[in-house]
Order: C-alpha cells, then structure tokens, then sequence
C-alpha cells in the first residue's frame, strides 16, 4: 500500500487538517468531505485529505 492509500482515522484526519474532531464529524455530516464509512466508524484515504487541503487553499494575491 502507498502513501496515497493510507486509510486513517477521524483523530488522525483532524490533527493533519489542524481542526477539532467535532468539526471534521461536522464535515462528515454536512458532505463537506469525501469520506468512507466502516459500519460506525468514519474513515478517510490520505489522498482524500491532500486534496480537501489543496482545493481549499487561498493564492496569494499580490498588491502593486
């Protein structure tokens, strides 16, 4: 298995997002991310989060 199909949990999935994991259980419940369901638990791929991060980054804008 490869980094990008690292299957990890809702705490870890929160400490890399840097939020509560109230919050991410929240995202969960409101389909803001992509996420899979193991009976009760909430799981979540590696390559699911680099890509929550990476459409959810703000570009620099640059002031002359």
């Amino acid at each position: 298995m490869n980094e990008k199909d690292k299957i990890m949990g809702i705490k870890e999935a929160a400490e890399l997002l840097g939020v509560k994991i109230d919050t991410l259980y929240s995202w969960v419940y409101l389909r803001k991310i992509e996420h899979i369901k193991v009976g009760r638990l909430v799981k979540f791929k590696q390559s699911t989060i680099d890509n929550f991060v990476r459409t959810h980054t703000v570009a620099v804008q640059e002031f002359n």
